[in-house]
């Protein structure tokens, strides 16, 4: 393998700096884009690349082309060429690059795939049978149900404090991506749930070092989404008889309830925090599926094919 030239490896810090300070991406998008873009100028010296302004369409396509002939995802695909089209826009910003490549890229197109949701009966089945004993219970259920009960991502969720919720409106006020904020109504259950854990749980685990996070992992500090995503797992699969989901499943269960509900697209999207209507409109596929699978249960004529 060649080694990759100064030039090259700092055209990708320089990357990597701008996307910190001017596009302040997740931590987690920082690390993907710049896996993506250290691979993408490994694979250009060894095809004898050394300085950034070298860097064109052919060797992109083909690098591209490498990593489809690998298995990689459509969806790692499509960030891999967000990848490369960021950063060759930033080189010809730069006076790097004379020309920007990464325009003539193709888009990959990912699949969207059905979220996987609960049903209600299913949701109501996991709340209310959890095991709430004892301080880690208590957070366990005031977790899940704010997941369920707010539709917030898991990462949103370990970034809330004490404040963030208002128990007299009902509400919780969530930073969400982009460092947008917004704030979403909470069920009665949700509320009552986390003011449970605060009463009576968080105490038990809080720290000098716990700071005003809501809620916290077993040694006192911010609890971790690593640490959330287990826990989802972990009740889950305690309870039984209820598909084993992420939170992010949670979420979309959520989502699908609303609808079901009779909850408007543009009010989904809100409570969700979807940037984009069009994100959202995904579960205008998921409750219609939901409908059939009921009618075809309960109709006389509903077990006809589809």
């Amino acid at each position: 393998m060649t080694p990759v030239t100064l030039a090259l490896e700092e055209a990708v810090s320089d990357f990597g700096r701008h996307l910190r300070a001017e596009r302040d991406v997740s931590p987690h998008t920082l690390r993907a884009y710049l896996g993506d873009l250290n691979d993408l100028v490994g694979y250009a010296a060894d095809t004898g690349v050394t300085e950034p302004g070298e860097l064109d369409v052919s060797l992109l396509r083909a690098w591209l082309a490498r990593q489809h002939a690998l298995g990689r995802s459509r969806a790692t695909l499509a960030r891999r060429t967000a990848a490369v089209r960021a950063f060759t826009r930033h080189l010809h910003r730069r006076g790097l690059l004379d020309d920007d490549p990464g325009l003539l890229l193709g888009t990959p197109k990912r699949q969207r795939d059905l979220p996987i949701a609960l049903t209600q009966e299913e949701a109501a089945r996991l709340l209310d049978t959890m095991d709430a004993q004892g301080p880690l219970g208590l957070r366990d259920l005031a977790v899940l149900e704010l997941l369920y009960g707010t539709g917030v991502r898991v990462s949103e969720l370990c970034g809330l404090d004490i404040d963030d919720l208002d128990t007299g409106r009902r509400t919780v006020r969530v930073l969400g991506k982009g460092g947008r904020e917004r704030t979403v109504p909470v069920g009665e259950p949700a509320v009552r749930a986390v003011q449970d854990w605060l009463r009576a749980g968080r105490p038990a685990l809080s720290t000098e070092g716990s700071g005003p996070a809501l809620f916290l992992g077993v040694r006192g500090g911010r609890l971790h989404p690593t640490s959330a995503r287990r826990i989802v797992h972990d009740r889950i699969n305690e309870v039984g008889e209820v598909p084993d989901l992420s939170p992010h499943g949670l979420r979309h269960s959520a989502a699908t309830h609303l609808l079901e509900g009779g909850a408007d697209l543009r009010s989904v999207q809100e409570i969700l925090g979807h940037a984009s209507l069009q994100t959202t409109q995904i579960y205008t596929h998921v409750a219609p599926e939901r409908l059939k699978h009921v009618h075809r249960q309960a109709h006389p004529r509903g077990a006809q094919p589809d």
